[in-house]
């Protein structure tokens, strides 16, 4: 469990006081190894299910779709993807996994986003994206699927924030991204969507901490604490209501760092780091515990099948 460390440092500067706020102390758990992928790629979408965890398309194996039962410790595979891609956003909702975006055909971002039905291991398309982008990143709030950031066809940052409606099979424009961004992560927790770290226009020498969220109610995004540390090709999950972001890469090399989020005080707090960095990498939680899934060991276009589950 984690601990709020509070301290209050009251200093005199010309009468008036400085008060520091409370701080988020590291929090204790531990990383084990998992069964790994049967197929090693990076730049994946993953999504939890039903207590199952699916990963989709990705550098190296942009066609398929693994399934990973934690129970059992086991994957499967499921129907191939109707369009091989990678750097594609997925999201869980409803009993179904949805694709969405990507880049086919190379590095042409797509606005093709398509359905995946478990009990029937079929595919079936949906509504396009507005606005067609890879490298982009999604999230379920209120019921429905937020599509944010991501690079379009000029290899430019949007800001697109785009939302899918399964009731009426339509999208919908928010209000889009402050910091237009990609490889980045999004985020559903405590009824508000967060956009963290990510890159401009796809260089990963152009790392942001950025942390945007996202409030439905008013339709505004406003900044929150930065990411401590500066990197993209990032995932991220909520674990026991902290947001919990892994991995990454700059030019520097690929990150173990993991670092967690809390919403309601608005500061992050340092977990044990991954057993192995990596980029593209895909995170999930299922049965209280935080999956980290391929990704890269290497900045560029490295890629693993590791599996690593961290228990809090």
């Amino acid at each position: 469990m984690s601990r709020i460390r509070s301290l209050f440092l009251v200093v005199a500067f010309g009468g008036a006081v400085l008060v520091q706020l409370p701080q988020a102390a590291a929090q204790t758990g531990k990383w084990k190894a998992a069964a790994p992928m049967p197929a090693a790629r990076a730049e994946i979408a993953v999504a939890e299910i039903g207590g199952r965890i699916y990963a989709v398309g990705g550098v190296n194996a942009p066609g398929e779709i693994e399934i990973y039962d934690p129970a059992a410790d086991r994957w499967s595979r499921g129907a191939a993807v109707p369009r091989p891609v990678h750097h594609p956003a997925a999201v869980g909702l409803g009993g179904k996994l949805y694709l969405i975006g990507g880049y086919v055909d190379g590095w042409t971002p797509t606005a093709e986003v398509h359905e995946y039905d478990p009990a029937a291991d079929r595919w079936r398309a949906l509504a396009s994206l507005p606005t067609a982008r890879g490298a982009l990143a999604a999230a379920v709030l209120d019921g429905k699927i937020h599509a944010v950031g991501g690079v379009e066809k000029n290899r430019a940052n949007s800001p697109a924030h785009e939302v899918f409606d399964p009731a009426t099979a339509t999208w919908t424009a928010r209000a889009p991204l402050p910091t237009p961004r990609d490889h980045h992560a999004v985020v559903a927790a405590d009824g508000r969507l967060y956009a963290i770290g990510g890159r401009l226009n796809g260089n990963y020498g152009r790392n942001l901490a950025d942390n945007e969220v996202y409030d439905p109610a008013i339709d505004r995004w406003e900044k929150r604490a930065p990411l401590p540390t500066t990197r993209s090709g990032i995932a991220g999950a909520v674990l026991n209501g902290r947001i919990i972001i892994v991995g990454g890469e700059s030019p520097a090399g690929t990150f173990r760092q993991v670092e967690a989020y809390d919403p309601k005080i608005n500061t992050w707090a340092s977990l044990p780091k991954l057993p192995t960095a990596r980029h593209g990498l895909g995170a999930a939680v299922a049965g209280g515990r935080l999956y980290a899934i391929g990704g890269g060991p290497t900045p560029g276009g490295s890629s693993s099948a590791i599996n690593e589950m961290f228990v809090p």
